[in-house]
Parts: C-alpha cells; sequence; structure tokens
C-alpha cells in the first residue's frame, strides 16, 4: 500500500528519542524500583480549585462543541494577560489550541513547506525537528555553545541563514538547558530576522519558571509585533500537562490566515477545560512559584551533589525543571551513559542526543522528584561514573541499539 511521504519524513522523529524513559516504564511497571528523571512532568499537583471548575463546567453542560478560535471566556483572558505586555492586543490575535504541542504544529503549517529552513538551536526540544519535518520544511541548527551558557548568539544565528530560511524558533526559558535570553540577546536576535524577514515563533511554556532573571520575549518589542507568534500553555505554569490547554498568540492577520487550519485540525477544544484554563490565566495561583522554588533548590542540590566529581558537570539553569550534566569526562556519550545508568543503577534520564548534536556529550535530568530521592540518584551517577574511569578503557559509545 502508498503512504504519504510525511509517514517517510517522520519515520525517525517520534518515540524513539524517548527510548530511554520508554524502558524506564516497562521496567518499573515490571515491579523494578527504578528512579525516573527523564520527562517535565511536575510533581506539584493541579490546584484544587482548578480541579472543582473542570468539573462544575462539565456538570453545567460545558460538554458540546467549541468554535475554531476559542471559548470567549478565555480568549478574553488571554486578550487581558498579554495586553499587559502589549497593549494592541485583541481577540484577533489570539488562536487556542490543546496543547502547545499542537499550537506549534499548526503554526509551523501556517507558516512554512517544502523547500522551506526553519532556523533552531541546538541542542532543542526533542519534538521540534518532527514539528519542522511534518511541513516538508528542513530544521537549520543554530549551534548553543556550552562556553556561552547555550545562549543563542547573534553571530552564530547570523551565520547559520540560509536563502531559503523563513522563520527562526526560539524557546526561552530553554529546555533542556534552562538558558534564559536577555532583553538584549533577543534584541541582537530580533535586528537579525527583520534583516533577512524572518518569522519568530517563541515557546513561552516555561515563562514563569525562571529562577532570578527577569523573562524577555520578541512578543514585548513593537518593532518585532509584525512577525513574532508566541506558543504557549498552561501545563507548566500550572501544573496541569494532562489537561492539554494551549494557545498562539501573533498577528491579526496570521491569526485570521491560520484560521481555518485549525478549524480543519479540530474545530475547537473542550469548553469546560477552557473555562477552567479562564479561571488559571486570570486569578493568582501559587503553583508556579511553588514550582520555581522546588526546581532551583534541586538544581542547587544537583550542582552541590557533583561538586565532588571530576567527570559529572552540571551547568545551573536559570529556569524551567531539568539540569544538563556533562558526562563526556566518562568517556561516554550521553546515550551510553543514560542507558548504563538505567541497568546498573536503575535511574532513568534522558540522553542528550534526544535533543540535537550539540548535547551529545550530556543527560538532561528532571527535577521532578523529592530532594531525597534526586540526592540517591545523583549519587549512583557518581558511583556509575567511578566504576566506569576505574575500569581504565573506555566502553563503548552508544549503547542503545
Amino acid at each position: 500500500m502508498r503512504y504519504a511521504s510525511i509517514t517517510d519524513r517522520l519515520e525517525h522523529l517520534g518515540s524513539g528519542k524517548w527510548a530511554v524513559h520508554l524502558e524506564a516504564r516497562r521496567m518499573a511497571a515490571a515491579g523494578a524500583p527504578v528512579i525516573e528523571l527523564t520527562i517535565g512532568e511536575p510533581d506539584v499537583p493541579t490546584d484544587p480549585a482548578l480541579l472543582a471548575e473542570c468539573a462544575r463546567s462539565m456538570h453545567a453542560g460545558r460538554t458540546r462543541y467549541s468554535n475554531g478560535r476559542g471559548e470567549p471566556g478565555v480568549v478574553a483572558a488571554l486578550v487581558a494577560k498579554y495586553a499587559r505586555r502589549r497593549p494592541d492586543i485583541d481577540e484577533h490575535n489570539i488562536l487556542c489550541f490543546p496543547g502547545t504541542q499542537t499550537a506549534l504544529f499548526a503554526v509551523m503549517l501556517g507558516l512554512v513547506e517544502s523547500g522551506d529552513g526553519v532556523l533552531v538551536g541546538d541542542p532543542l526540544y526533542a519534538t521540534y525537528e518532527g514539528v519542522i519535518a511534518s511541513t516538508g520544511a528542513h530544521m537549520i541548527p543554530v549551534p548553543l555553545r556550552p562556553e556561552k551558557d547555550f545562549h543563542m548568539q547573534a553571530e552564530d544565528l547570523e551565520k547559520a541563514i540560509t536563502p531559503n530560511a523563513r522563520v527562526l524558533l526560539l524557546n526561552t526559558p530553554h529546555n533542556p538547558t534552562g538558558a534564559v535570553l536577555s532583553r538584549d540577546e533577543i534584541a541582537r536576535l530580533g535586528e537579525i530576522c527583520r534583516r533577512h524577514d524572518l518569522w519568530i515563533v517563541c515557546d513561552e511554556v516555561y515563562e514563569e519558571l525562571i529562577f532570578h532573571k527577569p523573562f524577555a520575549s520578541p512578543f514585548d518589542s513593537p518593532e518585532l509585533a509584525e512577525r513574532t507568534i508566541v506558543v504557549s500553555s498552561i501545563s507548566k505554569s500550572h501544573a496541569a500537562p494532562g489537561f492539554r490547554s494551549g494557545w498562539a498568540v501573533g498577528p491579526a492577520e496570521f491569526c485570521d490566515k491560520l484560521l481555518p487550519v485549525s478549524e480543519t485540525m479540530l474545530f475547537g477544544g473542550q469548553p469546560f477545560i477552557a473555562d477552567m484554563t479562564e479561571m488559571a490565566i486570570s486569578q493568582p495561583f501559587q503553583t508556579a512559584a511553588i514550582m520555581r522554588q522546588k526546581y532551583r533548590t534541586r538544581a542547587e542540590l544537583v550542582c552541590k551533589t557533583l561538586a565532588g566529581s571530576n567527570l559529572l558537570q552540571p551547568l545551573m539553569p536559570e529556569g524551567g525543571m531539568f539540569i544538563v550534566i556533562d558526562v563526556s569526562a566518562t568517556g561516554l556519550s550521553g546515550d551510553a551513559f543514560a542507558w548504563d545508568l538505567l541497568k546498573d543503577e536503575q535511574v532513568a534520564v534522558m540522553p542528550g542526543a534526544s535533543f540535537g548534536e550539540q548535547a551529545a556529550d550530556y543527560v538532561r535530568v528532571s527535577l521532578t522528584v523529592d530532594d531525597a530521592l534526586l540526592v540517591t540518584a545523583m549519587e549512583r551517577m557518581v558511583a556509575l561514573a567511578g566504576r566506569i574511569a576505574a575500569e581504565g578503557a573506555p566502553r563503548p559509545r552508544s549503547l542503545s541499539a
């Protein structure tokens, strides 16, 4: 039988990147006491008031069809949220989607196609490559260098631009590294995008999980307003990933042109989840503040626990819920180290290679377990690194096959 070319483009860009995580889940289901430090699933519960609002809305009959743009209440709440950053925002600048991932997929469908290029920092979130490939466009990696704390440099962006580049995909705070771009850094990147007539798509799902620095976004710059689209959700900010409630905010003309794409995909989300989202972004909740404190403290704990190791080098994140650790001094790649760690120590982390070539010598550790369990996991990492060093001869650099 014949298949569409999208199936070939995405053949190796799906769950294969999560192989360690999936194996860890299989082991845990079989009874193994695995410490899971793989995915970004908040360990803080969804606020009970939001759960109550979702249930109230369902019981009130808010279970019928919605519209393509979003329920009026949540659209108005999003207008209020983003108008605080840019006063010209109204309902024509908003589109609602089931989660950031769907929003990003639809946005890319509306911006690029076969032959176009999308610039994205490497390391990158694991699904970005698939989202780009699904449109027929190709990814143009911009190296994010460890010596620059994985902050995108203007000269690296300029060097990467090709004649068919159409979009810069930014992510700040950044997954997997936790890097947070400053206003000045964004201004320099934005000027290059203006000069080369590039769209800017900014994934801001970790906006409320910055530890010390102020949040900055190209969306807030009047000079970049006509070319900037933000995607985000309540998944991280309100510890509600399973509700799949997100949005895109951008120029009115873009949103109007993308609306039929959104309507073709799903023609509206669930009204009861929209009501819950309206409450989440309209009222003050402490969920994000609690997570900020927890994840910053745990990142510092990882750095402290690994301070005596010359084989494992953590990079303190500036935001988010992960920390990356350089394991290259062990002689193993991040992929090989992650598989050995799971097999020998029953600790599951993400191989850096799942996030691009620039992260191949790293593993990504989720900070979403309690402090004592996290310390135990780090001690097991140190023990594994010590055994590898004691063996003398380096092991194979990939054990995933």
